[in-house]
């Protein structure tokens, strides 16, 4: 059992982190999703060129589908083994977590944001956030309960130090 626990910590591999959505958005939940991909989509997962800034995951004809993800062409890849690199992705969930997902979304007027790609046991998955847009205002309150967050944190540890010596 040991083994196993250790294979699945080196099992995880981050591709790309979408940093300004937790700027932008408002985090309320979030899921994993697997992804569909073609074969040269994933040799280019491997080499991390892939963009998630532009993206967002949206229901259409019941199925969900992640759209503005920008795989960037795989450097040996070329004619007939290409892929489009702002193609549609499908992503894999369950049915009643997709209806869910619609339901809450049109009711609420929220918004469906990938923030991480990663490799998980070989395959790649998408961590999708339920989210609420930010507007300027509370962009630069976010910042300023950060900044004063660490300014905290920084006194404590200046405090501890004098302390200690």
């Amino acid at each position: 059992m040991a083994a196993r626990d250790k294979r699945d910590d080196t099992s995880n591999k981050l591709i790309a982190t979408n940093r300004t959505a937790r700027r932008d958005y408002d985090i309320l939940e979030t899921l994993e999703a697997g992804i569909v991909l073609k074969g040269s989509e994933v040799k280019s997962l491997r080499e991390s060129k892939v963009q998630l800034n532009d993206a967002y995951a949206r229901v259409a004809d019941g199925e969900l589908w992640l759209y503005g993800m920008h795989i960037a062409p795989y450097s040996h890849g070329v004619g007939v083994f290409g892929h489009d690199p702002d193609r549609r992705r499908k992503l894999l969930v369950h049915r009643n977590e997709i209806l869910r997902l619609k339901a809450r979304t049109d009711q609420e007027r929220l918004t469906l944001v990938p923030l991480r790609l990663y490799f998980k046991d070989g395959r790649a998955k998408v961590e999708l956030a339920v989210a609420r847009g930010r507007h300027k205002a509370d962009k630069r309150a976010a910042l300023a309960k950060k900044e004063a967050e660490l300014e905290a944190r920084k006194a404590m540890a200046r405090t501890a130090r004098r302390d200690d010596g």
